[in-house]
C-alpha cells in the first residue's frame, strides 16, 4: 500500500479509493474485494461471508492466539441533497488538508487506517505473535442482522474465537483519541399503538379520543426516573420518535394513534425490566393497546484490561494525551462482538460531520490513526 505519485501516505490514497465506490447501505460496491486484493499478498487468509444479499469479509493471519481483531464497515448512510453538498460526496477530493466525501469519518477512513498499520506492522515483524484479523462488513448502517452477526455465527461454528477486538467508530471529538468508547448502553426500541373509538369532533361523547387517553400515560412514562447511571454510563434515557394519528381531516376523533419510542439502557436495568414498566403503566391508565418490541443490543462493558491498556498506552504514546473512557452514543457493532466473551475497545476519527451533509476527516488524522492502530499491534501481538 505504497503511497500515490502525488505523495499522498498509503492510508490516504486507500481512503480515496473506498469513498469513491458508492456503497450505500447495504451495498459494497466493490470494497471488500479491493481489500482483499490487498490483504492476500500480506499473507492473509480471506473468505466472504455473505448472507442475505449483504457482503461480509473475514480476513486472518495466523492460527495462533490472542486473535487481534480490527471490525468495521464498508456501508455507508445515504447522501442527502446532492446539491446541498460543497464537495461531490463520492470523489474522495482532499481540500485544505480534509478529505471529502460520504463514509470520510464512517468508516472508510479508519479501514485504510487499520489496512495501512497491518501492512506497516507486518513489514516489521513479520514473524509477530499471535493472529490478526479483519471483520469487514456491509450492514452497519442498516438493519445489522446479516453483517458482523453472520460473520460470527461462522466463526463460532468453527470455534474460532476472537480474543480482543477494535472497532473503528468514530470515536473522536476534538481530536484524535480524545475519547475511547469501553462499551455501549442497551437499545430497546418499541411501536405502541393506543386504540380509540373514531367519531366526529363535534360530537366527542360519541368517540373516545386516543391521543387524550394515551397522554397521562406518556407522560409518566417519559418522566419515569429508571436508574440513575455509575461512573461510565449514563442514566437509562426512553425518547419519542414517532407520533402519528388522524386522517388529516380536522373534525375527525382518530381511531388510533401510533406511537415509536426508544429505551437507551445502562447495565443496571434489564431489558425485562423496561418491558414490563412500560406495560404495567399503560395498564394502570387501562388503554387499550398493542405493543411490539425489538431489542437492538444489550449494554456491554471491557473491563480494565490488557486491551484498553494497549489502546490507551498507544494514543498517550503517538498524540501525547491520554483518552477518556465513554459508552455514550448510538450503538455499534462491538455489541455483538462483545457477547463472544472478546474485549472490545473502539477508536477512530473525530465525529463531528458523521452522517451529514459535506462529511470530512482531516489527512493528519488519519495518518496519527494508522500510527495508533499499528503501536496497538505491536503491544498486543510481540
Amino acid at each position: 500500500m505504497s503511497p500515490d505519485d502525488r505523495g499522498l501516505s498509503g492510508t490516504v490514497t486507500l481512503a480515496q479509493q473506498l469513498i469513491r465506490r458508492r456503497s450505500v447501505t447495504p451495498e459494497d460496491a466493490g470494497c471488500q474485494e479491493l481489500l482483499r486484493d490487498l490483504l492476500v499478498p500480506l499473507g492473509f487468509s480471506c473468505e466472504f461471508i455473505n448472507r442475505e444479499g449483504v457482503t461480509n469479509l473475514w480476513a486472518r493471519r495466523g492460527q495462533a492466539q490472542p486473535l487481534v481483531v480490527f471490525a468495521g464497515h464498508t456501508d455507508v448512510v445515504p447522501t442527502g441533497p446532492l446539491e446541498h453538498w460543497e464537495i461531490a460526496p463520492f470523489e474522495g477530493t482532499i481540500k485544505n488538508g480534509m478529505l471529502h466525501g460520504r463514509g470520510a469519518a464512517d468508516m472508510k477512513g479508519s479501514i485504510a487506517s487499520f489496512m495501512e498499520a497491518c501492512d506497516q506492522f507486518i513489514a516489521a515483524h513479520p514473524d509477530h505473535g499471535g493472529s490478526i484479523g479483519l471483520l469487514i462488513t456491509s450492514d452497519e448502517e442498516g438493519p445489522a442482522q446479516h453483517g458482523t452477526l453472520a460473520v460470527l455465527d461462522a466463526l463460532n461454528a468453527r470455534n474460532e474465537q476472537i480474543d480482543m477486538c477494535l472497532v473503528g467508530e468514530p470515536t473522536s471529538t476534538s481530536k484524535i483519541g480524545d475519547v475511547i468508547k469501553v462499551g455501549r448502553r442497551g437499545s430497546l426500541g418499541a411501536n405502541l399503538t393506543v386504540r380509540g373509538i373514531q367519531g366526529h369532533i363535534a360530537y366527542p361523547h360519541l368517540a373516545a379520543n386516543p391521543i387524550h387517553s394515551a397522554m397521562p400515560a406518556l407522560s409518566e412514562i417519559i418522566n419515569f426516573e429508571w436508574d440513575s447511571g455509575n461512573n461510565n454510563f449514563q442514566p437509562t434515557s426512553l425518547q419519542l420518535s414517532n407520533f402519528n394519528a388522524g386522517t388529516g381531516a380536522t373534525n375527525i376523533i382518530p381511531g388510533a394513534v401510533d406511537i415509536h419510542l426508544n429505551i437507551r439502557f445502562s447495565p443496571m436495568v434489564t431489558e425485562q425490566h423496561l418491558r414490563i414498566t412500560v406495560e404495567n403503566i399503560l395498564d394502570t391508565h387501562q388503554l387499550d393497546y398493542d405493543i411490539q418490541w425489538q431489542l437492538s443490543g444489550q449494554p456491554f462493558e471491557t473491563k480494565p484490561g490488557q486491551l484498553i491498556n494497549a489502546v490507551s498506552d498507544s494514543i498517550q504514546e503517538i498524540t501525547g494525551h491520554h483518552p477518556s473512557q465513554s459508552t455514550s452514543g448510538g450503538t455499534s457493532d462491538g455489541r455483538f462482538i462483545s457477547l463472544t466473551g472478546a474485549q472490545v475497545v473502539e477508536l477512530g476519527p473525530v465525529n463531528e460531520t458523521i452522517h451529514k451533509i459535506n462529511e470530512q476527516v482531516s489527512v493528519k488524522d488519519l495518518e496519527l490513526l494508522t500510527s495508533c492502530y499499528q503501536k496497538i499491534l505491536e503491544k498486543l501481538l510481540l
